[in-house]
């Protein structure tokens, strides 16, 4: 018994370490934990990143632990804009097996996703089962499986809009010198404009 409860004030204590300072690599979170009285291996460390379900994200020039709340932190009206946001800047390609959608995305972030999906506005699902790089959003029903993906290909297309453009790149040389050739008009359209 104590064993399950020093485990669980273990992993209290590094939501609240990630939470307040950046912390990006296992042995520093192992350090950090015995300066608070739990000294323990960075392989512990690692059994409870897992568990915890932490997720690396990039906070300035330098890779963090974040929890997947900080991330989405609850379902609420901007709980869309923050998957919107996610999906702007992690791709993600959907396939399907029968009632079940199959999201792939970057190493690393299906979790990320699966919890933002489960704390946005989406209740069509019967739930979401996340790897590293795959989420399972799994339905009761083709109806339901069709509302949730016509739900998310919407916020999906909007996060696409509002992501910042690409800039042009500029015109090669030789097209900037070429000069364009007319294109005749078809031959079922005048070429003159009638006089008035």
């Amino acid at each position: 018994m104590t064993e399950r409860l020093d485990k669980r004030d273990r992993q209290q204590a590094i939501l609240e370490l990630v939470g307040r300072e950046p912390i990006g690599n296992q042995y520093d979170l192992a350090a950090r934990l015995a300066d608070q009285g739990f000294p323990v291996t960075q392989a512990t460390v690692s059994r409870d990143v897992a568990e915890i379900g932490l997720v690396k994200i990039v906070r300035g020039d330098r890779h963090v632990y974040v929890s997947p709340e900080d991330l989405a932190p609850s379902r609420s009206s901007g709980a869309d804009e923050r998957l919107g946001r996610l999906l702007a800047d992690i791709p993600v390609s959907i396939g399907r097996s029968g009632l079940t959608l199959v999201l792939r995305t970057t190493p690393g972030m299906a979790n990320a996703i699966g919890q933002a999906i489960d704390q946005s506005s989406f209740d069509e699902q019967e739930g979401t089962l996340a790897g590293d790089d795959t989420l399972l959003v799994l339905f009761a029903d083709e109806p339901r499986l069709d509302r949730w993906l016509a739900h998310f290909r919407a916020i999906e297309s909007a996060a696409a809009g509002a992501a910042a453009p690409r800039p042009t790149p500029p015109p090669s040389a030789a097209a900037r010198t070429a000069s364009p050739r007319p294109t005749p008009p078809p031959s079922h359209v005048a070429s003159e404009v009638p006089a008035r």
